[in-house]
Protein backbone atom coordinates (compact mmCIF):
# COMPACT_ATOMS: atom_id res chain seq x y z
CA UNK A 1 0.00 0.00 0.00
CA UNK A 2 1.47 3.47 -1.30
CA UNK A 3 1.65 6.05 1.50
CA UNK A 4 2.87 9.56 0.53
CA UNK A 5 2.98 11.28 4.01
CA UNK A 6 5.83 12.35 6.29
CA UNK A 7 8.83 11.58 3.73
CA UNK A 8 7.62 7.75 3.75
CA UNK A 9 6.39 6.64 -0.32
CA UNK A 10 5.28 2.89 0.36
CA UNK A 11 5.22 0.29 2.80
CA UNK A 12 5.21 -3.79 2.98
CA UNK A 13 3.79 -5.81 5.55
CA UNK A 14 4.48 -9.92 6.61
CA UNK A 15 3.06 -11.38 8.72
CA UNK A 16 3.93 -14.89 11.14
CA UNK A 17 1.51 -16.57 13.55
CA UNK A 18 0.26 -14.04 15.49
CA UNK A 19 3.12 -10.78 14.47
CA UNK A 20 2.66 -8.66 12.17
CA UNK A 21 5.51 -6.35 11.11
CA UNK A 22 5.16 -3.34 8.62
CA UNK A 23 7.92 -1.50 7.23
CA UNK A 24 7.55 2.02 5.64
CA UNK A 25 10.24 3.23 2.93
CA UNK A 26 10.55 6.74 1.14
CA UNK A 27 11.24 6.82 -2.83
CA UNK A 28 14.77 5.79 -2.44
CA UNK A 29 14.02 2.34 -0.63
CA UNK A 30 15.34 3.41 2.41
CA UNK A 31 13.17 2.25 5.88
CA UNK A 32 11.63 5.44 7.42
CA UNK A 33 9.70 3.06 10.25
CA UNK A 34 8.60 -0.42 11.51
CA UNK A 35 5.99 -1.30 13.45
CA UNK A 36 5.55 -4.26 15.17
CA UNK A 37 2.14 -5.53 16.33
CA UNK A 38 0.59 -8.71 17.48
CA UNK A 39 -2.54 -9.50 15.41
CA UNK A 40 -5.20 -11.72 16.67
CA UNK A 41 -5.15 -15.23 13.73
CA UNK A 42 -8.68 -15.86 11.75
CA UNK A 43 -10.56 -18.39 13.68
CA UNK A 44 -11.36 -21.04 10.75
CA UNK A 45 -14.50 -22.20 10.97
CA UNK A 46 -15.19 -25.48 12.78
CA UNK A 47 -16.10 -28.61 11.23
CA UNK A 48 -18.86 -30.50 12.35
CA UNK A 49 -17.86 -34.01 13.76
CA UNK A 50 -20.86 -34.98 12.02
CA UNK A 51 -19.25 -34.77 8.62
CA UNK A 52 -16.06 -36.48 9.18
CA UNK A 53 -17.40 -39.78 10.57
CA UNK A 54 -17.57 -42.55 8.99
CA UNK A 55 -20.53 -44.58 10.44
CA UNK A 56 -19.78 -48.11 10.33
CA UNK A 57 -21.79 -51.21 10.97
CA UNK A 58 -18.82 -54.06 10.75
CA UNK A 59 -20.48 -56.89 12.98
CA UNK A 60 -20.76 -60.38 11.71
CA UNK A 61 -24.20 -60.88 12.55
CA UNK A 62 -25.60 -57.35 11.42
CA UNK A 63 -28.84 -57.99 9.53
CA UNK A 64 -30.41 -56.21 6.56
CA UNK A 65 -33.01 -54.12 8.81
CA UNK A 66 -29.80 -53.00 10.52
CA UNK A 67 -27.74 -51.99 7.47
CA UNK A 68 -30.57 -50.22 5.91
CA UNK A 69 -30.65 -48.15 9.31
CA UNK A 70 -27.38 -47.45 9.38
CA UNK A 71 -27.66 -45.78 5.81
CA UNK A 72 -31.03 -43.83 6.37
CA UNK A 73 -28.72 -42.41 10.05
CA UNK A 74 -25.94 -41.28 7.75
CA UNK A 75 -28.40 -39.49 4.77
CA UNK A 76 -30.21 -38.07 7.83
CA UNK A 77 -27.01 -36.49 9.84
CA UNK A 78 -24.92 -36.12 7.12
CA UNK A 79 -22.32 -38.38 7.52
CA UNK A 80 -19.28 -38.59 5.52
CA UNK A 81 -20.00 -42.83 4.73
CA UNK A 82 -21.33 -45.61 5.68
CA UNK A 83 -18.37 -48.64 6.30
CA UNK A 84 -19.44 -52.03 5.82
CA UNK A 85 -18.62 -55.35 5.01
CA UNK A 86 -17.89 -56.23 1.05
CA UNK A 87 -21.09 -58.46 1.18
CA UNK A 88 -22.84 -55.27 2.21
CA UNK A 89 -21.45 -52.75 -0.12
CA UNK A 90 -24.12 -53.43 -3.33
CA UNK A 91 -26.77 -52.93 -1.34
CA UNK A 92 -25.55 -49.55 1.04
CA UNK A 93 -24.49 -48.43 -2.96
CA UNK A 94 -28.07 -48.38 -4.35
CA UNK A 95 -29.49 -46.92 -1.16
CA UNK A 96 -27.37 -44.26 -1.06
CA UNK A 97 -27.34 -43.33 -4.77
CA UNK A 98 -27.52 -40.07 -5.85
CA UNK A 99 -26.65 -38.65 -2.27
CA UNK A 100 -23.85 -37.30 -1.11
CA UNK A 101 -22.66 -39.89 1.51
CA UNK A 102 -20.54 -42.62 0.01
CA UNK A 103 -19.79 -46.52 0.95
CA UNK A 104 -16.34 -47.79 2.60
CA UNK A 105 -15.35 -51.34 2.82
CA UNK A 106 -13.35 -53.13 5.12
CA UNK A 107 -10.18 -55.45 3.20
CA UNK A 108 -8.50 -58.53 4.77
CA UNK A 109 -10.97 -57.73 7.70
CA UNK A 110 -10.46 -57.80 10.71
CA UNK A 111 -7.06 -59.79 11.05
CA UNK A 112 -5.36 -58.59 7.91
CA UNK A 113 -3.53 -62.12 7.22
CA UNK A 114 -5.03 -63.00 3.53
CA UNK A 115 -2.68 -63.30 1.27
CA UNK A 116 -2.44 -60.02 -1.34
CA UNK A 117 -3.54 -61.74 -3.97
CA UNK A 118 -6.73 -61.70 -2.08
CA UNK A 119 -6.82 -57.95 -0.83
CA UNK A 120 -6.36 -57.06 -3.82
CA UNK A 121 -9.35 -58.99 -5.40
CA UNK A 122 -11.46 -57.92 -2.71
CA UNK A 123 -11.03 -54.39 -2.94
CA UNK A 124 -11.07 -54.66 -7.05
CA UNK A 125 -14.58 -56.52 -6.38
CA UNK A 126 -15.56 -53.64 -3.23
CA UNK A 127 -15.18 -50.67 -6.07
CA UNK A 128 -17.46 -52.97 -8.79
CA UNK A 129 -20.15 -53.29 -6.20
CA UNK A 130 -20.11 -49.32 -5.53
CA UNK A 131 -17.52 -49.01 -2.92
CA UNK A 132 -15.57 -45.44 -3.49
CA UNK A 133 -13.32 -46.11 -0.21
CA UNK A 134 -11.65 -48.69 1.48
CA UNK A 135 -9.95 -49.57 4.51
CA UNK A 136 -7.69 -52.49 4.62
CA UNK A 137 -6.35 -54.23 7.67
CA UNK A 138 -2.11 -54.07 7.09
CA UNK A 139 -0.16 -57.68 7.76
CA UNK A 140 0.14 -57.37 11.41
CA UNK A 141 2.38 -60.50 11.85
CA UNK A 142 4.82 -59.99 8.86
CA UNK A 143 5.01 -56.40 10.68
CA UNK A 144 5.75 -57.74 14.22
CA UNK A 145 7.87 -60.55 11.92
CA UNK A 146 10.25 -57.68 10.72
CA UNK A 147 9.01 -58.60 7.11
CA UNK A 148 8.44 -55.23 5.93
CA UNK A 149 8.91 -55.81 2.53
CA UNK A 150 5.88 -58.11 2.26
CA UNK A 151 4.09 -55.35 4.74
CA UNK A 152 4.59 -52.17 1.75
CA UNK A 153 4.39 -54.73 -1.14
CA UNK A 154 0.72 -55.76 0.85
CA UNK A 155 -0.89 -52.05 0.91
CA UNK A 156 1.00 -51.30 -2.04
CA UNK A 157 -0.82 -53.64 -4.40
CA UNK A 158 -4.21 -52.70 -2.59
CA UNK A 159 -3.37 -48.91 -3.04
CA UNK A 160 -2.61 -49.70 -7.06
CA UNK A 161 -5.69 -51.58 -7.43
CA UNK A 162 -7.95 -49.06 -5.81
CA UNK A 163 -6.21 -45.32 -7.16
CA UNK A 164 -7.06 -47.17 -10.61
CA UNK A 165 -10.33 -45.99 -9.79
CA UNK A 166 -9.75 -42.94 -7.60
CA UNK A 167 -10.70 -44.63 -4.51
CA UNK A 168 -8.92 -43.35 -1.20
CA UNK A 169 -7.17 -46.33 0.94
CA UNK A 170 -6.93 -46.00 4.53
CA UNK A 171 -4.29 -48.98 6.06
CA UNK A 172 -5.47 -49.90 9.30
CA UNK A 173 -2.77 -50.75 11.60
CA UNK A 174 -4.58 -52.21 15.23
CA UNK A 175 -2.52 -49.74 17.05
CA UNK A 176 -3.56 -51.87 20.51
CA UNK A 177 -1.24 -54.69 18.81
CA UNK A 178 1.88 -52.51 18.01
CA UNK A 179 4.61 -50.96 20.11
CA UNK A 180 5.12 -47.54 19.38
CA UNK A 181 8.17 -48.28 17.45
CA UNK A 182 6.15 -50.32 15.07
CA UNK A 183 3.37 -48.01 14.86
CA UNK A 184 5.99 -46.00 13.59
CA UNK A 185 6.84 -48.60 10.97
CA UNK A 186 3.84 -49.25 10.17
CA UNK A 187 2.83 -45.06 9.51
CA UNK A 188 6.43 -45.04 7.16
CA UNK A 189 4.84 -47.92 5.19
CA UNK A 190 1.56 -46.98 4.39
CA UNK A 191 3.14 -43.25 3.61
CA UNK A 192 6.18 -44.73 1.42
CA UNK A 193 3.10 -47.38 -0.28
CA UNK A 194 1.29 -44.47 -1.08
CA UNK A 195 -1.78 -45.21 1.32
CA UNK A 196 -4.10 -42.50 1.63
CA UNK A 197 -4.94 -42.62 5.59
CA UNK A 198 -3.36 -44.68 8.20
CA UNK A 199 -6.13 -45.93 10.52
CA UNK A 200 -5.91 -46.60 14.15
CA UNK A 201 -7.64 -49.57 15.23
CA UNK A 202 -10.68 -52.68 13.39
CA UNK A 203 -12.23 -52.47 16.24
CA UNK A 204 -12.47 -56.00 17.03
CA UNK A 205 -9.27 -56.37 19.07
CA UNK A 206 -8.57 -55.88 22.31
CA UNK A 207 -8.28 -51.47 22.32
CA UNK A 208 -9.24 -49.18 20.01
CA UNK A 209 -8.12 -45.45 19.53
CA UNK A 210 -6.60 -43.03 21.54
CA UNK A 211 -5.47 -39.49 21.54
CA UNK A 212 -1.46 -40.67 22.43
CA UNK A 213 -1.87 -42.68 19.02
CA UNK A 214 -3.61 -40.65 17.39
CA UNK A 215 -1.04 -37.67 17.71
CA UNK A 216 1.65 -40.10 16.94
CA UNK A 217 0.30 -41.26 13.82
CA UNK A 218 -0.33 -37.42 12.75
CA UNK A 219 3.29 -36.47 13.52
CA UNK A 220 4.70 -40.01 11.50
CA UNK A 221 2.72 -39.37 8.52
CA UNK A 222 2.88 -35.26 8.14
CA UNK A 223 -0.48 -32.60 7.49
CA UNK A 224 -1.01 -34.47 3.95
CA UNK A 225 -1.87 -37.49 4.74
CA UNK A 226 -5.29 -38.73 6.68
CA UNK A 227 -5.84 -39.91 9.82
CA UNK A 228 -8.52 -42.25 10.92
CA UNK A 229 -9.41 -42.93 14.41
CA UNK A 230 -11.88 -45.57 15.00
CA UNK A 231 -12.46 -48.45 17.49
CA UNK A 232 -14.01 -47.55 21.23
CA UNK A 233 -15.55 -43.88 20.29
CA UNK A 234 -19.00 -43.35 21.92
CA UNK A 235 -18.87 -39.62 22.53
CA UNK A 236 -18.59 -36.36 20.72
CA UNK A 237 -16.17 -35.49 23.81
CA UNK A 238 -13.73 -38.68 22.57
CA UNK A 239 -14.76 -38.02 19.17
CA UNK A 240 -13.48 -34.10 19.29
CA UNK A 241 -10.17 -34.95 21.37
CA UNK A 242 -9.53 -36.90 18.48
CA UNK A 243 -9.71 -34.07 16.20
CA UNK A 244 -7.86 -32.11 18.36
CA UNK A 245 -4.74 -34.56 18.40
CA UNK A 246 -4.94 -34.79 14.56
CA UNK A 247 -7.34 -37.36 13.34
CA UNK A 248 -9.24 -36.38 9.78
CA UNK A 249 -11.51 -38.99 10.04
CA UNK A 250 -14.01 -40.62 12.98
CA UNK A 251 -15.05 -44.58 12.57
CA UNK A 252 -17.51 -45.39 15.04
CA UNK A 253 -20.67 -47.28 14.83
CA UNK A 254 -22.27 -44.45 17.86
CA UNK A 255 -22.42 -41.92 15.20
CA UNK A 256 -25.42 -41.26 15.74
CA UNK A 257 -24.91 -40.97 19.97
CA UNK A 258 -21.80 -38.32 19.03
CA UNK A 259 -24.14 -36.31 16.68
CA UNK A 260 -26.59 -35.51 18.87
CA UNK A 261 -24.43 -34.64 21.53
CA UNK A 262 -22.76 -32.43 19.31
CA UNK A 263 -26.20 -30.63 18.71
CA UNK A 264 -27.02 -30.44 22.33
CA UNK A 265 -29.47 -32.97 22.03
CA UNK A 266 -29.90 -35.56 24.97
CA UNK A 267 -28.98 -39.03 24.34
CA UNK A 268 -29.27 -42.51 25.73
CA UNK A 269 -26.56 -45.06 26.91
CA UNK A 270 -24.33 -46.08 24.71
CA UNK A 271 -25.05 -49.74 23.43
CA UNK A 272 -22.42 -51.82 24.65
CA UNK A 273 -19.83 -53.30 22.34
CA UNK A 274 -20.50 -50.71 19.52
CA UNK A 275 -17.51 -50.36 16.90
Amino acid sequence: MAIKSNNVEFSRTVRYEGKELTSYFNRKGEVKRVELREVQSEAKPAQSIAAIIDHSLLKPESTEEQVRKTCEDALKYGFFSVCVNPFWVRYCADLLKGSDVIVGCTIGFPQGANKTSTKVAETKQAIRDGAREVDMVMNIGALKSGYLADVQRDIQEVVRAAHKHGVPVKVILETCLLSDDEKVTACLLAKQAGADFVKTSTGFNSGGATVEDVALMRRVVGEKMGVKASGGMHSYEQARKMVEAGATRIGTSSGVRIADEEAGQAVEKAEPGAY
